[in-house]
């Protein structure tokens, strides 16, 4: 009797996995985070530093706006900030260039 609810589960479970396609949704989750890191660094150590320059003692990434007793931490949102609009324009140049190559964008 239990080895017969074992295996209706175990085919519940191959069926919700294949159904839902949990493999692949793993390995984009995972190859998105790569190209997260890929693309903060590109920002933190290629982007970043051209704008540099634009910003007083170039200390933008610690900024502080304050006002009376609040702070707002104007420089890290900054760099969040632009770390996600490249990570939006890379997708986008991706995605444009797959559904040029392929039967998808027709």
């Amino acid at each position: 009797m239990k080895i017969k609810r074992i295996s209706k589960e175990y085919k519940e479970f191959w069926k919700f996995v294949k159904e839902f396609k949990i493999i692949s949704l793993a390995i984009a989750f995972i190859v998105g985070l790569a190209a997260n890191d890929l693309i903060e660094s590109f920002v933190q150590n290629i982007f970043m530093p051209l704008l540099d320059p634009l910003i007083p003692d170039g200390t933008w990434k610690t900024a502080v706006l304050e006002i009376g007793p609040f702070f707002i931490s104007w420089g890290p949102f900054l760099s969040s900030l632009l770390n996600f609009l490249l990570i939006i324009l890379v997708i986008y140049l991706v995605v444009r260039k797959l559904l040029r190559y392929s039967d998808l964008g027709k």
